[in-house]
């Protein structure tokens, strides 16, 4: 389990990755994802952070013609946040209300009645594995910068295929 020190409380670190409109995104988002985590001794949340990660730049992806933007930052008691920004303003749910107190296991239900699905599964993954989320949409004036950011944070006891905290 990481270790966090006054010091790493005081002087919170963030990193950002602009991503073209390219199908190779999620595979860099992943690689850097993964580097990052390491580097900060937050290697328990590696396979979590990179699977929604991944998600969300592959949705990112699909659903824009425009690049995207991936930032990475520690924020208190060693936890993680995400945040994917892309071109497109439609706030998909889940991210446009709150997590619900038992949405982990409604979402592992569906996931359950829907096994053969082969798409559209990715915000599930969300619900799933994230701890909390959110999102909203950027206004054209907001520094030029339009579209939306949705985010997902990660504590440091990540959870299991099943949702369970392992």
């Amino acid at each position: 389990m990481p270790t966090v020190s006054p010091e790493d409380l005081e002087n919170p670190w963030s990193y950002s990755l602009r991503l073209p409109h390219d199908p190779r995104a999620a595979a860099i988002a992943r690689i850097t994802l993964r580097a990052v985590l390491a580097r900060h001794d937050m290697g328990e949340l590696t396979d979590p952070a990179t699977l929604v990660t991944s998600e969300m730049v592959t949705n990112a992806y699909r659903h824009t013609t425009g690049p995207a933007e991936m930032r990475i930052r520690a924020v208190e008691e060693g936890r993680l946040r995400v945040s994917i920004w892309d071109t497109n303003p439609d706030i998909p749910p889940p991210f446009d209300k709150p997590p619900a107190l038992f949405d982990r296991s409604a979402a592992l239900a569906e996931a359950a009645a829907n096994t053969k699905a082969t798409y559209g599964r990715g915000l599930l993954i969300v619900r799933i594995c994230a701890d909390n989320w959110g999102g909203y949409a950027l206004a054209d004036e907001l520094f030029g910068i339009s579209g939306k950011l949705l985010w997902f944070e990660l504590a440091p006891t990540p959870c299991d295929a099943f949702g369970i905290a392992a």
